[in-house]
């Protein structure tokens, strides 16, 4: 059968309509959204190269929470800036260190009981040269010694299970860490708190704004010996499963946009519970067309997001999460 009898713009007539038959829902409980905890009381820091994100001493945090609960975001990724930082990250599991104090007092608050508190783990924000784990020399200069930070990786992970985290989300990309993470937290009594891992996290220029941000910059060479290569999908299959084997009990696929076919493809082949992280480059560069004029503000936003929920991501971590949940 064909036109005049199927004519499909039928059921787009109205938004009732097109509302019915829409295939793909964004509700503001499927939105996390970042939080960056600096020292301090009172401090509300804005980050210039990401308009509206700004880094919050642990009293403000607790506003944005009591919002995000307002407008009933699924819940809050945390990310800690310390008062000081040493080549091991020692900050990192420090139980009075920013995250997990700021991790106290969320669970103290009202709030708490409507989001979910999701901990990253990794050390870039704590270490002096600013990688994702230990680094010792080698014959290049230096190297990020795998199994060594593996194990501060599971001790930070405790440490944040302990001050309340309700689930700790590995972003290093350490081969490893998930096994290790999950006998850490077992033996230190959180057998119950789930691993987010960040399975598939590539190396990609759109973390720039994070890393200003975060205060994260490497201060000498790349990540890309442990991060993977943006041309590889097949090996993102093989950390997905890998993660999963070792215990995560879900995955977070990172960047969003520029790997929206690898979300696709992780959602076909697993059926556990998918998240994608809409990184800061994305918002930043959407953000800076906004300003241009080249883009209208809310239809880009949801679009943007829409795109990531259609291709297989249950959740989404996006700077924009408060002003989508406004206008859902």
């Amino acid at each position: 059968m064909d036109f005049p009898l199927i004519r499909m713009r039928r059921t787009r007539r109205t938004e009732a309509l097109r509302s019915l038959v829409r295939e793909t829902r964004l509700e503001p409980g499927q939105l996390i959204y970042p939080l960056f905890l600096c020292p301090g009381e009172g401090v509300r820091r804005e980050i210039g190269s990401m308009p509206g994100v700004s880094n919050l001493s642990v009293d403000e945090a607790l506003k944005e929470a009591e919002e995000a609960a307002r407008l009933g975001l699924g819940g809050l990724l945390l990310f800690g800036l310390p008062e000081s930082k040493d080549e091991q990250g020692s900050g990192a599991w420090d139980d009075a260190g920013i995250v997990q104090t700021g991790l106290r007092a969320l669970k103290a608050g009202a709030a708490a009981k409507k989001l979910v508190l999701i901990a990253d783990v990794c050390l870039c924000e704590y270490t002096s040269h600013g990688h994702c784990g230990v680094v010792v020399e080698s014959g290049d200069g230096y190297d990020v010694e795998n199994d060594s930070s593996i194990e501060i990786l599971g001790r930070t992970a405790a440490s944040l299970a302990g001050a309340g985290a309700d689930i700790v989300a590995p972003s290093d990309m350490m081969d490893g860490r998930v096994g290790l993470i999950r006998e850490a937290l077992d033996e230190a009594g959180h057998e119950q708190t789930p691993i987010l891992s960040y399975a598939s996290k590539f190396s990609s220029a759109f973390y720039g704004p994070f890393r200003e941000a975060a205060d994260s910059a490497p201060q000498f060479g790349d990540r890309r010996s442990y991060q993977m290569d943006g041309a590889n999908v097949r090996e993102a299959m093989r950390e997905i499963e890998q993660d999963l084997a070792e215990g995560a009990d879900m995955v977070l696929m990172k960047p969003a946009m520029p790997y929206l076919d690898v979300i696709r493809a992780a959602r076909e082949r697993f059926d556990v519970p998918m998240g994608a992280y809409q990184v800061s480059g994305e918002y930043s560069m959407l953000h800076a067309a906004f300003a241009k004029g080249w883009l209208e503000p809310e239809r880009a936003m949801l679009e943007s997001l829409v795109g990531i929920r259609r291709a297989g991501a249950d959740f989404i971590v996006t700077y924009f999460a408060k002003d989508a949940a406004r206008v859902l």
